[in-house]
């Protein structure tokens, strides 16, 4: 037969190895936990109260040799102002025109009609980005 081992006896010899361990995990777990649930609020925070302009290029059209047509929707707060910018490019790659637009009314949300004088005929034309402006 097998010798039995018998367990200590509860509590005679201070904590076990084990429950310290797991104290110790408690507490960094508890501490990382907290750092995380900070970290989410203020990025929910920062996102829903930055200021920002962005733009979408809804629709762009070739009117001659030298000129272009775009409709430019807009997002962004009440007072911002903001610039985006537009460049047409030609067929052989070439960059034909290019555009800051100034965003300043008042509307958050709008469209803008810009013609783009142009070089040459323009292939098609992008929106490269909006930003806030400065000042």
């Amino acid at each position: 037969m097998a010798a039995q081992r018998e367990a200590l006896p509860e509590g005679r010899y201070g904590r076990s190895a084990d429950a310290r361990a797991d104290r110790k995990l408690k507490i960094v777990g508890g501490v990382l936990g907290a750092v995380l649930l900070v970290f989410v609020g203020w990025a929910g925070v920062h996102y829903l109260t930055k200021s920002e302009v962005s733009g979408e290029l809804i629709r762009s059209k070739t009117v001659s040799d030298s000129s272009v047509q775009a409709v430019l929707e807009v997002r962004k707060g009440k007072d911002d102002k903001g610039v985006c910018t537009l460049r047409s490019l030609a067929y052989d790659g070439s960059e034909v025109s290019r555009l800051d637009v100034r965003i300043d009314r008042a509307e958050k949300h709008f469209t803008e009609l810009v013609t783009l004088r142009t070089t040459a005929r323009a292939r098609f034309t992008q929106l490269e980005g909006c930003r806030t402006a400065r000042g």
